[in-house]
């Protein structure tokens, strides 16, 4: 199998659970959800992996998605993603991370491949089950906890009325870079999206 046969591994870092569904924590989940909308994907429980996944294409034709959504809690978010990657025969270079960032302005995109975790459990943990840094990440900027909030219960809190305004807007735009990470690769995606 070549790797343009090879599917495309899109991982959307969260916590599951209905009272985790609104968190800032879980927005990859929200893209995640997007995506399987977009592809007409249904999740559901994989049998190989604690995850929830659900699988298409991108286009008619295109490259065949498998979307995840790991079901253990954001600080073990490696293991179910290693096991699809094995199962799925999905190289690093072709998981694409998609998790909330801290260090990010609200509703800004950065993507990257490779590089540092910047503190991010999830990243960390599929760091370490895949054993290397080299897959993408689509990081969706979430913004500084205001005043003195500590940052983990200011990412495990509802984004605010005010952001829920631009946030189905925003979460489209982060599905249209990751299916821009597939299509044209990723600094075609750098160039397209870093810019606002």
């Amino acid at each position: 199998m070549t790797d343009e046969d090879r599917p495309w591994l899109v991982v959307g870092l969260g916590n599951p659970g209905r009272e985790y569904a609104g968190h800032r924590h879980n927005v990859g989940f929200m893209v995640a959800d997007l995506l399987a909308s977009r592809v007409s994907g249904r999740f559901g429980r994989h049998r190989r992996a604690m995850a929830d996944a659900a699988e298409g294409r991108l286009g008619f034709g295109g490259p065949k998605l498998v979307l995840a959504k790991p079901l253990t809690y954001m600080n073990l978010s490696g293991g179910p993603v290693a096991a699809l990657a094995q199962f799925y025969k999905i190289p690093p270079a072709q998981v694409i991370a998609v998790h909330d960032e801290l260090d990010i302005g609200y509703g800004q995109l950065r993507v990257k491949c490779g590089g540092g975790e910047g503190g991010h459990n999830g990243l960390r943990s599929m760091t370490k089950s895949l054993g290397t840094k080299d897959y993408v990440r689509v990081r969706f900027g979430i913004g500084r906890p205001p005043g003195r909030q500590d940052p983990a219960d200011y990412v495990l809190s509802d984004f605010s009325s005010v952001e829920r305004k631009e946030l189905e807007f925003l979460v489209d735009r982060a599905a249209d870079a990751v299916e821009s990470v597939i299509s044209r690769g990723v600094e075609w995606t750098q160039n397209a999206y870093h810019g606002s």
